[in-house]
């Protein structure tokens, strides 16, 4: 069994999740709660079931809501290249994610996602330098914009992210490290450059796994 405890602060809020797994066979079942399930004694809320197959499909379950939520995935091959490939779909709204993923190479990749019935379309290029340093220019059709993001890898398990989106000024860097051991964290600033008053906004998120 594997459990996985995640809490997120931010400077009005503060939430936190806990979601346990077990592994019959080749299935993985799901089971999360956040503070909500408790908070104003034991309910319903912020409780999610789901299944999942890794690499095949995941069905998710919102108790309160009654809402499912499926996705599918699959790779295939086109001129020797992995194309992944991942049909989303969301029973309450009724929206339909396509997700593709194609790696030219280990250092060249091309991901594309739409929502089906409207004109929401992003595209994005990810190249990764010497192995350690990733940028990734992207396109969103609706909004005509590009966003930009360049990361860096240091020390092994850390990551540090700067993105920037043209469409709203908005500049996010990110410090983020993934380790077994020690655990797992997000820290995030944002500031909108437009702004008179540039206030950064600060979000931080920290995840404990646990196998028993």
């Amino acid at each position: 069994m594997n459990a996985s405890f995640k809490a997120r602060y931010e400077p009005e809020t503060a939430s936190a999740a806990v979601t346990l797994a077990v592994r019959p066979g080749d299935f993985k079942l799901k089971a999360s709660v956040t503070d909500a399930t408790f908070v104003k004694g034991p309910s319903l809320n912020g409780l999610s079931l789901g299944v999942e197959k890794p690499g095949f499909f995941i069905v998710d379950y919102n108790v309160p809501k009654s809402d499912f939520r499926f996705q599918f995935m699959n790779t295939v091959r086109v001129a020797e290249k992995p194309l992944k490939l991942t049909y989303i779909h969301r029973k309450g709204d009724g929206m339909t994610i396509l997700e593709g993923d194609f790696a030219f190479d280990a250092s060249n990749k091309v991901s594309a996602n739409h929502v089906l019935g409207t004109n929401s379309t992003k595209v994005k290029y990810s190249f990764v330098h010497g192995g350690l340093t990733t940028f990734e220019p992207s396109y969103d059709f609706k909004k005509s914009a590009w966003d930009f993001s360049v990361s860096r890898r240091a020390y092994g398990d850390d990551v540090f992210k700067a993105t920037y989106q043209t469409s709203s000024k908005d500049l996010f860097l990110e410090w983020s490290r993934n380790s077994k051991i020690n655990g797992s964290f997000k820290i995030l600033a944002s500031v909108n450059l437009a702004e008179e008053q540039k206030n950064p906004r600060l979000i931080a998120e920290t995840t404990w796994d646990f196998d028993a």
